[in-house]
């Protein structure tokens, strides 16, 4: 296994002036330049980095400012494609799943179990067929090679067993329940980090804040926004990993954008489930809301997967319809119903997905595909799902090696482990090794040094300051809603968020406030 260690990725305002200055000067063109810095575009620079080929990415906001942090933070592992019958993707998301539970990112990615409860609102021909469904992606399992130890064989359970992984479900017409496993993300956001952290160790350049604001044949355009400064990047190949707003880099691209809608109510509200709680979606076999329980104390109820039109918002939200169905369809199998004032905070995201005949999103294919624009020779990726990020990549620098005819060395990031991956220092707190793996060591150095800083930021909130400097000086938090937002996910609370801005003012005095106006959805 192949890793990366903390101290060659370290990212921070003092590499990103580096990089740019490095990026922009001289007359020879880069091999590769990524525009977008949401899991795409970081996996697109690892991979190409991996491979010895000179790479810069820019990013308009924050890593991972984009879709990438408002996802369901799930690895699939292919199961809802198992009942479209797409079989391609459902095999392709379970050796993804793979890779990423047992190389990429262990740390970062672990067996979640979730429970489908048996009540009379399922028939018994529906409870066969869903057990059917898991024991194929059981089948899908076995054949990506992940190991049962990793992702144990799916079973039907007893009642009392519902009872005690989901306290909160109704009792009554219950008859038992069955249990699957699935991969779930610590965080998507330090995921995305992660990456790119592990692409500047190999060395690619990461620089966010910069915003692209035209491509022509061998060149990228572009603005620093944190200085006003316009600058030019000469690149023999160009990517547009933007995501949704892909199209508005490219004429060529037409999307279909999906919109996928999360709540998030406290883990007490709920009965602090241990594992995932399943609930179908009448009418739709194979679609469910699901209530996921975080390491934080939140438990995320979601999703919805609903046609988006009109601009993309910076930051969106469920609106009442989404909030009013989602909170039907995860009552409809628990003891006390849930109300919208259980509802702590909340969020929405946006999958870039091809446009095709139809108005259904979620019956629209999640394959990647890519596309080069003729008239400026840019590559663009769409489509596609998180858990697929790594093969989106390997596609995309396959593509842009052979097009650029360039010099590279094969695909490495199959069994490329990021950075964090490994075994940590023993007596380090099972909080940080839980967020940060190995990298849990520099974060509690900061804390010898200054014991103030193992402090939690607030009662209830367990961040310390030695967390914040971390997201400082490694992992490119440039403005204090960096830190709030995507460093740590706290930002999703409605009423955490001004506490934890004012202890992260407080610890990391050098952040700047956000220098976009954020756009509500």
């Amino acid at each position: 296994m192949k890793s990366s260690s903390s101290g060659h990725a370290a990212l921070n305002v003092a590499r990103r002036t580096q990089d740019l200055a490095e990026a922009v000067a001289g007359d020879e063109p880069v091999d590769l330049a990524v525009i977008g810095g949401g899991f795409t575009g970081v996996g697109v620079a690892l991979d190409a980095a991996a491979r010895g080929l000179s790479v810069v990415l820019i990013e308009r906001r924050d890593l991972a400012s984009g879709t990438s942090s408002w996802s369901s933070k799930l690895a699939h592992g292919g199961l809802r494609y198992l009942a479209k019958l797409d079989f391609p993707i459902a095999w392709e998301s379970a050796v993804e799943r793979d890779h990423l539970m047992s190389r990429i990112a262990p740390h970062l990615i672990r067996p979640m179990q979730m429970v489908f409860p048996l009540h009379s609102g399922v028939s018994r021909f529906d409870a066969a067929l869903t057990g059917t469904g898991f024991l194929a992606g059981d089948v899908l399992r076995m054949f990506a090679k992940t190991p049962k130890s990793l992702l144990p064989h799916p079973s039907r359970i007893s009642t009392a067993d519902v009872n005690q992984l989901a306290p909160a479900t109704a009792k009554s017409g219950l008859r038992g329940g069955l249990l699957s496993w699935d991969g779930q993300l610590v965080d998507d956001a330090r995921l995305v980090v992660a990456i790119a952290r592990t692409a500047a160790s190999h060395g690619a350049r990461i620089l966010t804040y910069a915003s692209a604001t035209s491509i022509e044949p061998g060149q990228v355009q572009f603005t620093d926004e944190l200085t006003g400064d316009r600058h030019t990047i000469r690149a023999k190949q160009v990517v547009n990993a933007a995501g949704v707003w892909a199209d508005t880099l490219s004429d060529d691209v037409e999307l279909a954008p999906s919109k996928g809608s999360h709540l998030l109510v406290r883990a007490e509200s709920i009965g602090r489930p241990s594992a995932a709680v399943t609930a179908p979606v009448p009418g739709h076999f194979g679609r469910f809301v699901f209530a996921v329980p975080w390491p934080d104390g939140l438990v995320m109820i979601g999703l919805t997967d609903d046609p988006h039109s009109g601009p993309i918002p910076n930051r969106a939200r469920p609106d009442e319809d989404e909030r009013t169905f989602l909170l039907k369809i995860i009552n409809a199998v628990l003891e006390k119903p849930l109300t919208p004032e259980d509802v702590v905070g909340s969020y929405a995201g946006f999958r870039p997905l091809l446009k095709s005949k139809g108005d259904a999103s979620a019956d629209l294919s999640r394959k990647h595909a890519l596309l080069r624009d003729p008239h400026n020779d840019v590559l663009t990726i769409v489509g596609g799902k998180l858990t697929g990020y790594r093969r989106m990549a390997e596609d995309a620098v396959d593509e842009v090696v052979k097009a650029g005819e360039l010099t590279a060395g094969p695909c490495l990031t199959t069994s490329l482990s990021l950075v964090g991956a490994g075994t940590p220092e023993p007596g380090l707190s099972e909080h940080l090794v839980q967020r940060y793996g190995t990298d849990a060591a520099t974060v509690a150095a900061y804390g010898a040094d200054d014991p103030e800083l193992n402090e939690s930021v607030r009662a209830g909130i367990p961040l310390s300051g030695a967390e914040i400097r971390f997201a400082v000086e490694h992992e490119l938090a440039v403005t204090v809603d960096d830190v709030v937002d995507r460093r740590t996910r706290w930002g999703l609370v409605d009423a955490d968020r001004e506490d934890l801005a004012v202890a992260v003012r407080k610890h990391a005095p050098e952040l700047i406030e956000n220098p976009y106006t954020q756009e509500e959805g």
